[in-house]
C-alpha cells in the first residue's frame, strides 16, 4: 500500500519548543484552543508527533478499553441482524414484558 507522506523539517527553540507550520495545524485541527499532541519515542530514535482530540470529563467513559469493547459486540450483533426494533416507548415496555414472562 502506497502512503503519501509530507515532510517538514522544524526547528527546536532554546526552551524546547517546536513550530508547526500554519497549514499543518489548521489540516490536523490543531489550530483550535487547547490542542494537544501526543509525543511518541520509539526504540530506533524516532519521534512520532500523534493528534489528539480531548475528550470532555462526562464523556471519557465512551471511550474506556471495555465500553469500546462493547462497542464492537453490538456492531456485530447489528451486522448479524440480532437486533430487535420497537415502535416506541410502549413496544419497548411490551417487548421487556414479553421477556419477563419467558423467565
Amino acid at each position: 500500500m502506497l502512503q503519501y507522506m509530507r515532510s517538514h523539517l522544524l526547528n527546536v527553540q532554546s526552551r524546547g519548543t517546536v513550530a508547526l507550520p500554519a497549514d499543518l495545524r489548521r489540516r490536523l485541527h490543531l489550530d483550535q484552543e487547547n490542542a494537544q499532541i501526543r509525543l511518541i519515542e520509539r526504540d530506533d530514535g524516532r519521534i512520532e508527533l500523534v493528534p489528539v482530540v480531548a475528550v470532555p470529563a462526562d464523556q471519557a467513559w465512551f471511550w474506556t478499553d471495555r465500553w469500546q469493547a462493547m462497542e464492537l459486540e453490538a456492531d456485530a450483533d447489528a451486522a448479524a441482524g440480532r437486533t430487535t426494533v420497537v415502535d416506541g416507548s410502549s413496544g419497548l415496555a411490551d417487548l421487556f414484558a414479553a421477556d419477563d414472562a419467558d423467565e
